[in-house]
């Protein structure tokens, strides 16, 4: 409150035209000593850039301040990237979208002749008819032929990305390796179903035959498929094959049985990865479909086969995925199956 006063009185005189020299002693001593007062308590504070070396940074704040401002956008950076290293090209997977193909001619699926006959599954040892590789029958393309040939181009793609990775992991040398390897224990693997399909002993033998006398490349997937084996019976035909004189083409059948009472083509399959679905099997379906027509279609078999399964094991020992293919099913895939062998007829 004094000090506001005493602020008035200074205005007040020096309105009047009296300068401060004639201002009392007293209130030049005030003054002096309020600046003081108000330095004490106000201390500068340091600046966080107090320390740095200016004159060694000055070069640098002067190309930074006078440096122009670019007028690109990143439209013109675009097109400046266009012009210097070419357009961006993005590797595109091949498009699935298209209309399901039907064949030109919708060749029947079972033998409708009357001769064929329903034996007791009970009945008789399996068959097992060997496929004749002799002067003539090379001309008679085998299922597999057909199918490698006429892969989709994203089939191809995959397959390609899939060797490329294994080359870049195992080199030429041990994919090769890699390859024998599987071939080799899909081999032993079918071998050892056949020996405890076509054996005579009771359930209990069975399991003793699944858990001991096999290679140890295959144990695990034996011991993958025991449940599927529990309910296998009346197995009619092992490693045999099947021809269809109509449409010409051939291959050899692993298994027809009786899976849960339902006749079946059955295929036995290996795998590193679950696949747990139907549409993991990828081209599987097709070949049962192709076997079974062409069964149906074989003078040999005196039966029909309308339905089929899929087993997937693993080397693991987990549990065997078993895909049924009903009657419905079997039949779509026979369909896709005349589709891919058209194709083949058509490139050879």
């Amino acid at each position: 409150m004094y000090v506001y006063q005493l602020l008035r009185c200074v205005k007040r005189v020096g309105s009047i035209g009296v300068t401060t020299k004639r201002i009392p002693h007293y209130t030049h001593l005030f003054m002096k000593h309020l600046s003081a007062s108000n330095v004490l308590r106000s201390p500068k504070r340091n600046s966080p850039y107090s320390s740095v070396d200016s004159e060694r940074y000055s070069s640098l704040v002067k190309c930074v301040v006078s440096a122009r401002v670019s007028s690109q956008t990143p439209e013109t950076l675009e097109e400046e990237n266009n012009h210097i290293y070419g357009p961006v090209v993005k590797s595109q997977m091949p498009s699935t979208k298209s209309e399901p193909r039907v064949p030109k001619r919708l060749h029947p699926f079972l033998n409708c002749d009357g001769t064929h006959v329903t034996l007791d599954p009970e009945c008789g040892p399996p068959a097992r008819i060997l496929l004749e590789r002799g002067q003539g029958k090379s001309s008679v393309p085998s299922v597999t032929r057909i199918l490698q040939h006429t892969l989709s181009p994203e089939q191809i793609f995959y397959l390609e990305r899939w060797k490329r990775r294994m080359v870049a992991d195992l080199g030429e040398e041990g994919f090769k390796e890699y390859s024998l390897n599987l071939f080799r224990q899909g081999k032993l693997f079918h071998t050892s179903v056949e020996d405890i399909l076509t054996s005579d002993a009771t359930g209990e033998d069975k399991t003793f035959m699944e858990t001991s006398g096999y290679p140890s490349e295959v144990e695990g997937y034996m011991e993958s498929i025991s449940h599927i084996l529990e309910d296998i019976s009346g197995v009619r035909a092992i490693e045999s094959a099947v021809q269809h004189g109509t449409l010409n083409y051939r291959g050899v059948v692993d298994c027809v049985a009786c899976y849960r009472g339902v006749l079946c083509v059955i295929d036995w399959k290996t795998s590193e990865k679950p696949k747990p679905y139907l549409s993991n099997t990828y081209d599987n379906p097709l070949q049962v479909a192709a076997y079974a027509g062409a069964l149906n279609n074989d003078v040999n078999y005196k039966y029909q086969v309308e339905n089929g399964l899929i087993v997937v094991a693993y080397k693991d020992g987990s549990p065997a995925h078993a895909h049924l293919l009903s009657s419905e099913l079997v039949l779509e895939y026979w369909e896709k199956w005349l589709v891919r062998l058209e194709d083949f007829v058509e490139k050879t």
